[in-house]
């Protein structure tokens, strides 16, 4: 399910106050990782500590942190349980919460202790749709297809200035990274389709609010 442009599994549970999912195997090990809001208002993660295998935790106890460079904050765990697997693949790259938060991204697996009981506090997302998406409208929260390496908010300024900006960006970064442009020009939706396909770069959505264009780039050359 789909509330403002951000994706929630419909057979996950979530925990709306601490912002993270469970995906229940079986009844028997849980996987738990952070919801695109939480990602949204950390922005590009660049470090996660994960807490020790085998230790045994209480509802709201840590299980990770996470930081970037405007955000700092704990992981909680909204179920009992002891930490059987910790995805290590995010201490070498982090970024993989933001791009894949369900999958590649997840953060750790409990045997959980008491899931029964613990599973009644949290809900799916049919039942906390509403709850999520007041979050997401006070906190302003915005989801892309890609989750952006850079950010330019070209507010006032002519749509041949910004691209001109762009593409001495993306002359920058490495092929693969994603560009986030706002921009508030009245053409640059068009411009912007038109300067992709001359420029051979990948232009992998368009938002529109209001009067501004949110574009997310990708540098593929």
């Amino acid at each position: 399910m789909k509330i403002n442009h951000c994706f929630f599994p419909e057979d996950y549970y979530y925990d709306t106050e601490g912002l993270v999912w469970l995906r229940v195997n079986g009844g028997q090990i849980v996987t738990l990782g952070i919801t695109p809001i939480l990602t949204s208002i950390a922005g590009r993660i660049s470090s996660i500590k994960l807490k020790s295998i085998g230790l045994k935790l209480e509802k709201e106890k840590s299980v990770a942190t996470v930081e970037s460079i405007r955000y700092f904050g704990v992981v909680r765990t909204p179920v009992r349980g002891v930490i059987v697997e910790v995805n290590e693949a995010l201490i070498n790259k982090p970024k993989l919460v933001n791009d894949f938060p369900y999958n590649e991204g997840w953060i750790v697996k409990l045997n959980p202790s008491s899931l029964k009981e613990d599973l009644r506090d949290i809900q799916t997302i049919d039942k906390c749709h509403d709850k999520l998406s007041s979050i997401i409208q006070k906190l302003r929260i915005r989801c892309f297809t890609a989750f952006p390496d850079h950010e330019m908010f070209e507010i006032g300024v002519e749509c041949a200035a910004t691209l001109t900006k762009l593409g001495e960006l993306l002359e920058e970064i490495a092929i693969g990274e994603v560009v986030h442009l706002v921009s508030d020009d009245s053409a640059a939706d068009l411009e912007m389709i038109r300067w992709t396909e001359q420029n051979g770069q990948s232009l992998l959505e368009t938002q529109r609010e209001g009067n501004l264009f949110h574009f997310i780039v990708k540098k593929i050359k």
